[in-house]
């Protein structure tokens, strides 16, 4: 099992230099792979990573002399990552989905940051030993205990952060917890078919009227000025604050159902279609349907636990879970299901979690 740690760095100002420099660097030669790429590919030839890497080696001590300022990881991660992102491209394309051709990497746009080989970077306590450069302190201890793999070093609203990957043993575990099906909604984020139910903290719509004050301060800064870069910083990390406060939700709610329950059972929402709606786009971005699943989908099985989705068409919302009749005249403003059956009374996100653990029980035993 493979599981990455990102820690912020409290780096000194010549070394957040020297990251910005290794960044640029990393930037620079997969501009120039991609470059080098398309003019083989256009003059017949079938380029390789591996070669333009062998080539930009032979050549990188006379015209690019300053690369040799920072390490040479940010060379090889650059070459890495233009390999990773042909191979999304080749497979994405035979599989049928719709995928860019990778595009040039630009200072204002793409993530700054580069690549770290396993044995170029050293962990001790809160220090970090970065190859031509020395330590760098650490926010934090590397929590997993294991065989470091790498590491990767990027910015993000202006604050410099290292991603180590470690490689730990599995552990096999039993989840003995009981089974629960899951809605998802805007009112509540979550509500489980025992009856337990998270709240929707909107941590966007908490913090827009503020976010929109400093997007008009921003608008407002001559372009190129010092006053438009503090004004753009400001703004980045507030919408790096929202994402944090989303993303620490998510993992606590993820994490206390991964560790109560054993079987869960959660929908197939088409997440993209449904930002489709403008109407409702800000709430459900806000709400981040899709990380929700995604964190769901790697803790409950590392918990041992089972994880069964139900496809995005099982009328969850209209059907009773009594006698299953079907109320197609249920609209999204009815917040109680009413069955024209058995008249039976049930809040409608509680009704949708306990037909949601039917269907996935039904599910999962047909396919053993």
């Amino acid at each position: 099992m493979i599981r990455s740690h990102r820690i912020r760095l409290n780096p000194t100002p010549e070394q957040a230099t020297y990251f910005a420099q290794a960044a640029g660097t990393r930037r620079f030669v997969f501009n120039w792979g991609l470059a080098e790429w398309k003019r083989q590919y256009e003059a017949g030839g079938k380029p390789s990573a591996l070669a333009l890497k062998k080539q930009f080696n032979a050549i990188k001590g006379t015209l690019f002399p300053w690369v040799y300022e920072v390490t040479k990881c940010a060379v090889e991660g650059a070459f890495m990552d233009l390999a990773t992102a042909f191979k999304n491209f080749f497979e994405g394309r035979k599989a049928g989905r719709k995928v860019g051709y990778p595009k040039f990497k630009q200072k204002k746009r793409s993530r700054e940051g580069f690549y770290l080989d396993n044995d170029k970077f050293r962990v001790n306590g809160h220090w970090v030993n970065i190859p031509k450069l020395g330590w760098v302190n650490m926010a934090e201890t590397l929590r997993f205990e294991g065989k470091i793999l790498s590491g990767r070093i990027t910015q993000t609203a202006g604050w410099w952060f290292i991603s180590i990957a470690v490689e730990m043993p599995d552990a096999e575990t039993v989840h003995n917890g009981k089974a629960i099906g899951m809605d998802l909604g805007l009112n509540r984020l979550a509500t489980l078919s025992d009856g337990t139910g998270f709240e929707n903290q909107k941590p966007l719509r908490t913090l827009l009227k503020k976010l929109k004050r400093l997007q008009r301060e921003f608008s407002r800064k001559q372009k190129g000025s010092r006053n438009r870069e503090k004004a753009r910083l400001k703004l980045a990390r507030l919408h790096y604050r929202i994402a944090c406060i989303r993303d620490d939700l998510l993992h606590k709610i993820t994490t206390k159902i991964a560790e109560k329950y054993g079987f869960v059972g959660i929908e197939t929402l088409n997440v993209k279609g449904m930002m489709q709606n403008h109407a409702l786009a800000q709430a459900l971005g806000d709400a981040s349907f899709g990380r929700f699943a995604e964190l769901l989908g790697t803790k409950v099985p590392a918990a041992g636990g089972i994880l069964q989705p139900v496809g995005r068409f099982f009328p969850s919302s209209k059907r009773c879970h009594s006698c299953h009749k079907r109320d197609d005249e249920l609209t999204l403003a009815d917040r109680m299901f009413i069955c024209p059956n058995c008249q039976l009374q049930c809040d409608r996100d509680l009704n949708a979690s306990i037909n949601i653990l039917q269907e996935a029980i039904r599910l999962f035993e047909s396919s053993q």
